[in-house]
């Protein structure tokens, strides 16, 4: 664990990670007041991108033609 984030004055933790993980961050502060739909906060850029990284990797790519035959005969 890794304390990645501090107050200005430096005296309270406001971020902590863990490097070796791919994606894991825990806050203090709200990024989600600092977002919005055209300019998403940085952690919630960071993290769809490892989330569509992670799917890439893990999920098996269909076309368009077998979605649609997928879809079409539930």
């Amino acid at each position: 664990m890794r304390f990645a984030g501090t107050t200005i004055e430096g005296r309270l933790v406001e971020i902590i990670e863990i490097p070796t993980h791919p994606f894991f961050l825990a806050t203090q502060f709200h990024p989600e007041f600092k977002s919005r739909p055209t300019r998403p906060h940085p952690l919630f850029r960071g993290f769809v991108g490892a989330a569509l990284e992670r799917a890439s990797r893990t999920v098996p790519a269909t076309t368009n033609a077998e979605a649609a035959s997928q879809t079409a005969g539930a």
